[in-house]
């Protein structure tokens, strides 16, 4: 980012106050807040006080709004020197912002600035009559429109050398200039070659509601059984529901519907089983034949002294797990004590 710095002293006015129309406008900001929290409009005092002072920010204004907002100057300060919607240098009293990225560029950006250069001079630069000023920025988001230039607050699209040069001679001579396009685009659609979305009934309404029509006539169609007769036609295919609606099939056997049939609600042949004490959900004690054995392992693991000196490990024990052999019965367990060096102890050095 560019380092953005105010503008030297002889050109920074001696003093700024707000009018009393943006006085009220101040007002008016700061009410929107609560009580306290005033520095939350210090984007709009701020652009105001750029408006009054000519398009750009002198020192006194950011004073002022400093005052008014009950700020540090330097955290107003902050916010002015960050934005770059924020002049601190003055302007013409048209300031044109030039787009001149690669939309624009590839729609002949180039030689819309070559009539800025010539009329105006190079960037920043002021003529005498104060009437123009232009400064090169990044994409303005109207590149559907492209070239195009931001002149105070509004866009000025679909720019050719000529139409452009016509725009200038009109702003300078205060005559009635049009914004936006200048070739009569509407908005951003295509000039002179609509080709998409022409259909009558996509306007008038005929196509609201059509979609509940069309379920209509598959639920009446369903109702009839044709649909249902269509698709058990179809071999592997089981009935779906037609237009949202469940296809009815026999009810299940439970106890609503045996009680809505005049039955007893527990089928007497369930009710028989349940009171069956040999087919009782009781699951046998581990000491029960026909018992299920819990898993054990048919492993057993034995330490494993080794002479690796001799370039493998030998076996002094068993060495491998047997297989089939309980670890209660193993012949060596593993308790830690072969990994322990022998310790010799000399009692004859040993002092009190």
């Amino acid at each position: 980012m560019a380092v953005r710095k105010l503008a030297p002293e002889e050109l920074q006015p001696e003093s700024f106050v707000f009018s009393p129309e943006n006085e009220a406008f101040v007002d008016q900001q700061i009410a929107k807040y609560p009580p306290g929290r005033q520095a939350s409009a210090i984007i709009a005092v701020l652009g105001k006080a750029q408006e009054q002072a000519g398009g750009w920010l002198p020192r006194k204004a950011i004073e002022a709004v400093a005052a008014r907002l009950d700020m540090p100057v330097i955290r107003v300060m902050e916010v002015a020197t960050f934005y770059t919607m924020f002049n601190l240098e003055p302007v013409g009293k048209y300031f044109i912002q030039f787009c001149g990225t690669t939309p624009c560029m590839l729609r002949g950006a180039a030689d819309i600035k070559k009539v800025l250069e010539r009329r105006i001079g190079d960037a920043n630069h002021i003529p005498s009559n104060g009437t123009f000023s232009w400064l090169e920025v990044e994409c303005l988001g109207a590149c559907s429109n492209a070239p195009m230039v931001q002149i105070n607050d509004d866009y000025y699209e679909d720019l050719t050398t000529e139409n452009f040069e016509k725009l200038l001679d009109d702003l300078e001579a205060g005559r009635p200039v049009r914004k936006g396009s200048q070739i009569g685009r509407n908005r951003s659609e295509p000039f002179e070659a609509v080709n998409t979305l022409q259909d009558p009934s996509l306007y008038d309404g005929s196509l609201v509601g059509a979609w509940r029509n069309r379920f209509e006539e598959q639920a009446k169609a369903a109702e009839t059984g044709e649909a249902a007769a269509a698709l058990e036609s179809v071999p592997g295919k089981a009935g779906r529901p037609g237009a949202g609606r469940a296809i009815e099939t026999g009810a299940a056997d439970t106890p609503a519907e045996r009680a809505k049939e005049g039955e007893t609600p527990i089928n007497p042949v369930d009710r028989k089983e349940a009171a069956d004490p040999s087919t009782a959900t009781k699951g046998k004690s581990h000491t029960e034949e026909g018992a299920r054995p819990a898993p054990q392992s048919s492993k057993s693991y034995v330490t494993t002294p080794s002479k690796p000196e001799g370039g493998s490990p030998v076996p002094e024990s068993p060495t491998t797990p047997e297989a089939g052999t309980p670890p209660a019965q193993a012949e060596t367990r593993r308790d830690g004590s072969e990994s322990k060096p022998d310790v010799v102890v000399d009692k004859d050095n040993m002092t009190s």
